[in-house]
């Protein structure tokens, strides 16, 4: 055995100030969710990132970016998919009091994987 472990990638799409946040954590975790964000919700589709980030964050923030990163799969079990729209608009809903939890199971750095502007 390796010992290896097995992981699923995840994107979100993200605006400056989330960023900076997960910038300062060393590409390491999210932040905490403000009051009116109950749940995290990664993405499992990169396109799906893309259309949220370039469309809606953009429109808001005046830039959008698309992170990946992994998580452990055994881990992520928990978290039942969610299609939030079409059939590739899915998604995990992390209640935001687990996220300190998630966290911890996140493999390697959040990376920075598109720039919207």
């Amino acid at each position: 055995m390796t010992g290896r472990q097995d992981t699923t990638t995840l994107c979100r799409p993200t605006g400056p100030e989330e960023l900076e946040l997960v910038r300062g954590s060393n590409w390491r975790a999210w932040p905490p969710r403000l009051p009116e964000q109950p749940i995290f919700y990664p993405v499992l589709n990169e396109d799906y990132a893309i259309r949220i980030a370039r469309d809606w964050n953009v429109r808001h923030s005046g830039v959008g970016f698309v992170t990946r990163f992994e998580v452990d799969s055994e881990f992520l079990s928990r978290y039942p998919v969610q299609q939030a729209g079409g059939r590739t608009i899915l998604e995990l809903w992390v209640p935001a009091e687990e996220l300190d939890v998630f966290n911890e199971h996140i493999v390697g750095e959040i990376e920075l994987v598109h720039t919207f502007r």
